[in-house]
């Protein structure tokens, strides 16, 4: 991280005049400031921080805590009332949906229109154009007018555009929460990818995007700053607050429990069947979960010395399965065909939420590794990860295969597909964390009271 500054925030305040009535706007105009007909709001007060050039910060807060508004300021988009801000370098932002767009055009022109406010030459949007379209990825709607799209194609093509404006500053409101779970998959690898070379402030009500993006975060309360440093703290600080606030409005006492002894008895080995599944299954917490066709055109990197055929979930017989149930047994069959000789072969997946934080997965590394797998140019051949399927929250989750020649620690990547399998859970018994394991017991029972010893 460089020490220069790309951002500096100096008691920036910003005041709203409001009015009871319409009338009272017409009086204020009239008394030229000698009566005041209206009453100051402050949508922000006081606040001050820096941004280096080359860090990726997260602004966190409840609704009205002033984290759009500051972020309109920094953009030029809305008038300080008092305070500097001082920007270093091209900004691009995604504030709220449709921003900057006109209906009436079409989203090439409206693309063509964007690119020129944030600094592209004719030439440059000319050469550029194709691969913002390629990066929507909204079809024959890309000469339709605007007002014809869906939310979701907004968000496509307005952070097309951003991406291919070689920007030094990115700012990304919430506007993502719309988007579908591929798409914004694309997304945050492209913000990874910014994130080496320039500067992030990112918004977002999702502590979990924020600790997976930024290095720092700041806290926003009533338009003040509440709290500023690591992502980590600043989150669990924030968090904490919403849990107490909550027990403060249900009536609910924080309560200190005694810390038990430590029970070193080994645990009995038992087969990993939740025991609530069969009346989970039968209620509307069960964790239903569609099941999306292979991508065989879905991003990939690597030397080319493999293709990835299919990517099937299937049932513990080998069955194909279109929707899943979380917490039941399944296996990951995946086909490979080799374009080169390799001599040890390794394939793996990774499962990924919308955000792209890596759950669980594995690779056949362990399994073959007293009896390598070798395979010609040409040939097929397919791995199978057998597992229970973790419950999972409601939400888009994707599958990134793998396929690398060498051993654990040093291997050569033919292929790594992003987004090869796609599946969405719709319902779930799991309200918090990023998945939920199959519980091999679960007991509460009452064990009486503390009683008095007799004197």
């Amino acid at each position: 991280m460089s020490s220069e500054l790309a951002i500096r925030v100096d008691r920036l305040s910003k005041c709203y005049q409001i009015y009871d009535r319409p009338q009272d706007r017409l009086k204020q105009s009239l008394w030229r400031g000698r009566r005041q007909f209206f009453h100051e709001f402050w949508a922000m007060h006081d606040v001050s921080f820096q941004v280096a050039r080359g860090e990726t910060v997260g602004i966190i807060g409840r609704n009205g805590s002033g984290k759009s508004t500051l972020l309109q300021m920094i953009c030029a988009t809305l008038t300080p009332t008092a305070g500097e801000i001082a920007i270093t370098g091209r900004v691009a932002a995604l504030l709220e949906l449709g921003a900057g767009f006109n209906p009436e055009f079409t989203g090439r022109e409206n693309a063509r229109m964007n690119a020129a406010l944030l600094g592209l030459t004719p030439a440059e949007i000319d050469a550029r154009i194709p691969s913002i379209l390629a990066f929507a990825d909204i079809g024959e709607f890309v000469d339709q007018p605007v007002k014809t799209y869906s939310s979701g194609m907004f968000v496509r093509l307005a952070f097309a555009v951003i991406a291919h404006v070689d920007a030094d500053i990115l700012i990304v409101d919430e506007a993502l929460a719309v988007g579908d779970g591929f798409f914004t998959q694309k997304c945050m690898r492209f913000l990874r990818q910014f994130r080496e070379t320039g500067t992030l402030l990112f918004v977002s009500h999702d502590t979990s995007a924020v600790l997976n993006l930024c290095d720092r975060a700041i806290w926003l309360e009533r338009g003040a700053l509440r709290l500023e440093g690591p992502a980590k703290a600043v989150c669990e600080a924030y968090l904490a607050d919403i849990s107490d606030q909550q027990r403060r409005e249900l009536g609910v006492s924080s309560i200190t429990a005694p810390t038990p002894e430590p029970n070193v008895a080994e645990p009995p080995r038992l087969p990993v069947v939740d025991q609530r599944l069969a009346t989970l299954d039968q209620s509307r917490f069960r964790n239903d979960i569609e099941i999306f066709s292979f991508q065989p055109d879905a991003a990939s990197h690597g030397s080319g010395g493999a293709r990835v055929l299919d990517v099937e979930l299937q049932d513990a017989r080998g069955a194909p399965l279109s929707w899943a149930v979380g917490g039941h047994a399944v296996q990951l069959a995946i086909q490979v065909e080799a374009l080169i000789d390799m001599a040890r072969v390794i394939v793996g997946f990774f499962v990924k939420d919308r955000l792209g934080q890596l759950l669980f997965g594995d690779n056949t590394f362990l399994t073959r590794t007293e009896n390598p797998l070798a395979v010609g140019a040409g040939e097929r051949f397919e791995a199978r990860f057998g597992f229970n399927l973790p419950i999972l929250p409601p939400g888009e989750y994707s599958v990134d295969i793998g396929v690398a020649e060498g051993t654990q620690a040093e291997h050569v990547h033919h292929c790594w597909a992003h987004d090869a399998l796609l599946f969405r859970a719709h319902t779930s018994s799991v309200t918090t964390g990023l998945v939920g394991i199959p519980m091999t017991s679960i007991a509460l029972e009452r064990i009486g009271r503390d009683r008095p010893s007799a004197s």
